[in-house]
């Protein structure tokens, strides 16, 4: 009995070893397969939920096991209307099929930042240190709110170091100093932005200059203004540049400037000032290229838009210019589907005696003018003060259409005054049909000095002053790719 009793032992021994080995494989086994299980789920779950645009459940883990193991998992994964797995791990860097919408620590209120927006008090420091803030930060947003005012100094938004696509959305309204200590003695610029990449203004607000007090005398108010205008906004060396939705009125010179600047685009904006504020441009380009402005209304005492030095690629199309001093140009420009009403001049070219370089590749087409004065001027003798020494020297111009320019004109249709060194050539008309206001009153008769093309369909009135073919001692041209 003792040996069968040992030997019984013995065995039952055995067997109760092997079962508990078989169990805690399966165990370690279930642990291992449920954790591979559960990473796998979860990635696909989230690819499914992020594919519908619903976000991740908040909270702690699903408590579907009860603490308890589950017996006998299944190997393959669990359909849609089971529970997630136990233990979900998040993956590091999710991937997305649209981009995720903007955290809200990419979003710079510059009320968080101190400003009042009452129109009073000084704003500036906050706009300072919103910018500081959204500068470190790719795609930030610094964020002007609307329905209030922020009276703002001087103040440059720069770089190089800042990162790239900051959005400066202005949805209130920004107004400008008017006590001459703010200014010094003398600023040319008030609202800044330098060497930027990819900056973005756009809003439904206003930049107000508050210009009444530089064009005219209000000692009662600030003093003396300093002689030196600002201009309202100015991009200075920058690359992708957009302006879009937003206001800028009353600017004491140029309302929205761009230099040195690469890529720009502008549309959908306002510009109002009076028709008699002195200098102040809708629109200034200088040595910037690849420019499209469109869809836009611009209404200032200047040049709507002035295109200046260094300046290629650009395209006007659909602006409503005036009242104003009408379009400038000066080389590899296309102006097209353009209204102008009541200004100065229509489309212009303008040159400094003593100047060099050249214009040429000019377009203007579908041009719609209405009571202006002067719709179709070539100047190569421009001079903006008094008194101008007269010189031999000129830039060279050529290439020159105007097409389908239309409407009325109140002194004279067409001012062609080029230089006798270096001739107006390849000057073309073509659909020209421009009437007098009032056709019983005598206005002046197209002008021509110079000016040598050809009109490739009958003009109204007839321009008979434009001389074809080429002048007898036509020069080759200097600095094909300058603009002045």
């Amino acid at each position: 009995m003792r040996g069968l009793s040992f030997r019984s032992l013995a065995f039952l021994f055995l067997i109760a070893f092997l079962v508990w080995s078989a169990s805690f494989d399966t165990c370690n086994a279930r642990r291992g397969r449920h954790w591979r299980h559960g990473r796998g789920s979860n990635s696909v779950s989230l690819s499914k939920k992020n594919n519908k645009g619903n976000s991740h459940r908040k909270g702690g883990h699903p408590n579907h096991h009860n603490g308890k193991p589950k017996p006998k998992p299944k190997p393959k994964a669990p359909s849609h209307n089971k529970s997630p797995p136990l233990a979900p791990a998040v993956p590091t860097k999710p991937v997305y099929d649209v981009p995720p919408p903007s955290h809200h620590s990419s979003v710079f209120n510059v009320k968080d930042f101190g400003a009042k927006g009452n129109g009073v008090s000084d704003d500036t420091k906050a706009f300072e240190a919103a910018w500081a803030a959204a500068c470190k930060v790719e795609a930030s947003i610094m964020m002007v709110p609307a329905e209030s005012v922020f009276l703002v100094g001087p103040i440059s938004f720069s770089g190089p170091y800042c990162q790239a696509n900051i959005i400066f959305q202005l949805d209130g309204t920004v107004i400008a100093p008017t006590g001459s200590k703010d200014w010094g003695k003398g600023l040319l610029w008030w609202l800044d932005f330098t060497k930027l990449k990819g900056i973005t203004i756009q809003g439904k607000g206003i930049i107000d200059g508050r210009g009444s007090v530089w064009w005219q005398d209000y000692p009662e108010l600030s003093g003396k203004m300093p002689s030196i205008k600002p201009t309202a906004l100015r991009f200075y060396g920058s690359f992708n540049v957009t302006v879009t939705g937003i206001t800028i009125q009353n600017s004491p010179q140029c309302h929205l400037k761009f230099d040195n600047c690469i890529g720009v685009v502008v549309h959908d904006v306002s510009v109002s000032s009076p028709g008699d504020s002195p200098n102040t441009d809708g629109i200034h380009l200088q040595n910037s290229k690849d420019v499209l402005i469109h869809t836009s209304n611009l209404a200032c005492g200047d040049d709507c838009v002035s295109i200046q030095t260094g300046c290629s690629n650009v395209y006007v199309h659909n602006v409503n210019c005036g009242p104003g001093h009408g379009i400038t140009c000066v080389s590899n420009i296309t102006v097209r589907d353009v209204m102008m009403h009541n200004t100065m001049n229509g489309v212009r070219i303008k040159t400094w005696q003593g100047g060099s370089g050249s214009v040429q590749g000019v377009l203007f087409s579908n041009i719609q003018v209405s009571e202006v004065q002067l719709p179709i001027v070539i100047d190569q003798f421009y001079c903006d003060k008094s008194t101008c020494k007269n010189q031999t020297s000129a830039v060279a111009l050529s290439g020159i259409t105007y097409e389908r320019v239309k409407g009325t004109y109140t002194v004279k249709p067409v001012h062609f005054a080029c230089s006798d060194s270096l001739p107006c050539v390849d000057v073309t008309l073509s659909v020209i049909e421009l009437k007098p206001v009032q056709e019983r009153y005598h206005m002046y008769d197209p002008y021509c000095w110079q000016a040598f093309g050809e009109s490739t369909t009958p003009t109204h009135p007839p321009i008979a002053c434009l001389q074809t073919g080429k002048p007898p001692s036509n020069r080759p041209q200097s600095s094909p790719d300058a603009c002045f």
